[in-house]
C-alpha cells in the first residue's frame, strides 16, 4: 500500500471554516504501518485495561486484537452471523467501559436484517480468557432503518460515562422523511444513553429533551445528516464531530448538549431544504467545512494529546475517505484554522486512539497505520 510523501502547501482554495486557511503546515509527519491484512476496517481503539492492546474492528462482524504490533489469530469476537454488511452496514463500532478492566463489559454497535433491517447496540463481556469475549448478548437498542445507508455507527464512551450513539438520518438522499429534525426519532441524532445500571440502559434525567412532549428523551444533539465519527478532548472534553454532507460540503461540528446542527435545513453552513433563504435561527454552524474539492466522505478523528509529536498536541485530526487527505484543525483566538498535512493515498475510514493518546489511521483496504514525527 502506497504512503505518499508529506504535501508542504496547504489547501487554500478547498477548505473553508471559520478563518480558512494560513501558512504551510508547522508538522511534518508519515505513517507507519502496524498491521494489514485486515478485512474492511472501519474503526480501532483501546479497551483501557493498560495492556497496550488495540481492537480493529472489521466490518463483516469481527473485532480483532493487535498485541505489540501483532495481529492474534484468534478473533476476540466473530457475530458474522448476526451481520448484515456492505456499503455503511455492518459491524461498525465497539466501545469498551470506562470500568472494562474491572467489568469486562463492551458495547457494539452493527446493522442487522433479518426481515427487518435496523440498528443494533448491544452488549458483550469477555470470557475467562481476556483475548476472548463471551458468546451472549444483550440487546440495548434496535432502531429501525428504512434505507441501506447513513447509519451513523460509533459507539463512544463521554467522559461522563454515558455512552453516545451516533445514528445517521435513515438514508436515501436528502433526508426524505426529515428525521434530522424531528425529536420523535432516533435517527440523525447523537444518543445519550446510562448503561451503568442492572437494566440495557435508562434515559439520563439531565439529557436536554427529558420531559418535553412528543420528544426522545436519548437526545443529545440533532439535526445530523451522517455523524461517522466523533470524539471527546481527553483534556477539555470537548466534543468534536464530522457530519458526513450530501452534495457539496463536509462538516466539523462542534456538538453542545441540545444543539441543533441544521440537517436538512443546511448542509454545512448551506441552505440545502430550502436551496436559498433558509433562517439559520437557532442552528450551531460548523466550526469548519469543505467542498468536494477536497473529497466527498469526511472521516471524523481526535485532538492529539499524545506524547511524540509535541508540534500537533491540542490539534484536531480527520480526513476524507474519498481523497485521503489528513487535515488538522487549531483554534487561533475565536476562529479554527484548518492545514493539510499529508495526501495518505488510503481509503481513511476511522482514526483510533491507543491508551497513552497516540493516533492511528484505519484504511479501508486493509490496514492499521501510526501517525508518527517525520
Amino acid at each position: 500500500m502506497r504512503i505518499s510523501a508529506l504535501i508542504l502547501l496547504t489547501a487554500l482554495a478547498t477548505l473553508r471554516g471559520a478563518s480558512g486557511t494560513e501558512g504551510a503546515p508547522t508538522v511534518s509527519l508519515r505513517l507507519l504501518a502496524v498491521v494489514t491484512g485486515l478485512e474492511s476496517p472501519v474503526y480501532v481503539t483501546h479497551a483501557g485495561d493498560g495492556t497496550g492492546r488495540l481492537f480493529v474492528v472489521e466490518q463483516p462482524g469481527v473485532i480483532r486484537i493487535i498485541q505489540n504490533s501483532r495481529l492474534l489469530t484468534r478473533p476476540f469476537l466473530d457475530i458474522q452471523s448476526r451481520v448484515i454488511a456492505g456499503g455503511e452496514m455492518g459491524l461498525l463500532s465497539v466501545a469498551f467501559h470506562p470500568e472494562y478492566e474491572r467489568n469486562g463489559r463492551f458495547f457494539v454497535n452493527y446493522t442487522a436484517d433479518s426481515g427487518n433491517l435496523r440498528t443494533v447496540i448491544a452488549e458483550y463481556r469477555v470470557s475467562d480468557d481476556p483475548n476472548v469475549a463471551g458468546r451472549s448478548e444483550r440487546v440495548l437498542l434496535e432502531i429501525a432503518q428504512p434505507y441501506r445507508n447513513h447509519n451513523g455507527g460509533l459507539n463512544l464512551f463521554g467522559p461522563d460515562g454515558m455512552l453516545y450513539v451516533g445514528m445517521g438520518d435513515g438514508g436515501s438522499g436528502g433526508d426524505p422523511h426529515n428525521n434530522g429534525q424531528r425529536l420523535d426519532a432516533l435517527l440523525g441524532k447523537l444518543l445519550r444513553l446510562d448503561v451503568n445500571g442492572e437494566g440495557p440502559y435508562v434515559v439520563p434525567r439531565d439529557n436536554p429533551f427529558v420531559g418535553r412532549a412528543g420528544a426522545r428523551g436519548e437526545i443529545w444533539a440533532y439535526g445530523l445528516r451522517n455523524p461517522w465519527r466523533f470524539s471527546f478532548d481527553r483534556p477539555t472534553g470537548r466534543l468534536f464531530l464530522a457530519d458526513v454532507g450530501q452534495n457539496a460540503w463536509e462538516e466539523v461540528d462542534l456538538i453542545e448538549k441540545g444543539g441543533n446542527y441544521g440537517w436538512r435545513i443546511m448542509e454545512g453552513a448551506h441552505c440545502f431544504a430550502p436551496s436559498s433563504g433558509c433562517s439559520t435561527a437557532g442552528l450551531q454552524l460548523p466550526i469548519a467545512e469543505y467542498d468536494r474539492q477536497g473529497g466527498c466522505s469526511i472521516t471524523g478523528g481526535y485532538v492529539y494529546r499524545g506524547t511524540r509529536i509535541r508540534a500537533l498536541v491540542g490539534r484536531y485530526l480527520f480526513s476524507d475517505y474519498c481523497s485521503g487527505r489528513l487535515w488538522a484543525l487549531r483554534e487561533s483566538g475565536d476562529r479554527w484554522v484548518m492545514e493539510q498535512l499529508l495526501e495518505t493515498g488510503l481509503r481513511v475510514s476511522s482514526f483510533g486512539e491507543d491508551q497513552a493518546g497516540e493516533l492511528y489511521i484505519v484504511d479501508h483496504q486493509g490496514a492499521v497505520y501510526r501517525i508518527v514525527p517525520r
